[in-house]
């Protein structure tokens, strides 16, 4: 899969925040509703530390799947991989590459795009 997913990371979000600032990522916390989302992409790069609930994220190209529990952290091996989410509901933090308000928007983005 090209994700790198690492579990039992760390135990609160205090500490998913410290591991984020420490790699010296721009940190974003929220929490996210049910999703079930289509094949999508990002032009960012991200590291995600999933502090509650549990994220299924697929990959278009391989079909392979990964799901995340509290305490682990997933990072796309590069931008613009494709792939969708599937959770009941999470809280996040988000460890961002660049400052997201440099982000343009939508942030998903059509797969069709990058044909």
């Amino acid at each position: 899969m090209p994700f790198t997913t690492k579990y039992e990371q760390f135990r609160t979000e205090e500490e998913a925040i410290a591991l984020a600032e420490a790699a010296g990522q721009h940190v974003l916390t929220f929490d996210v509703g049910e999703v079930n989302n289509d094949f999508h992409w990002h032009d960012f790069q991200t590291t995600v530390y999933l502090v509650s609930g549990e994220l299924t994220v697929t990959e278009r190209d391989t079909g392979q799947t990964c799901t995340l529990v509290a305490g682990a952290t997933l990072r796309g091996d590069e931008a613009r991989q494709v792939h969708r989410e599937e959770s009941a509901g999470y809280r996040i933090v988000i460890g961002f590459d660049e400052d997201p308000s440099t982000i343009t928007r939508p942030i998903d983005r059509d797969p069709a795009l990058l044909s």
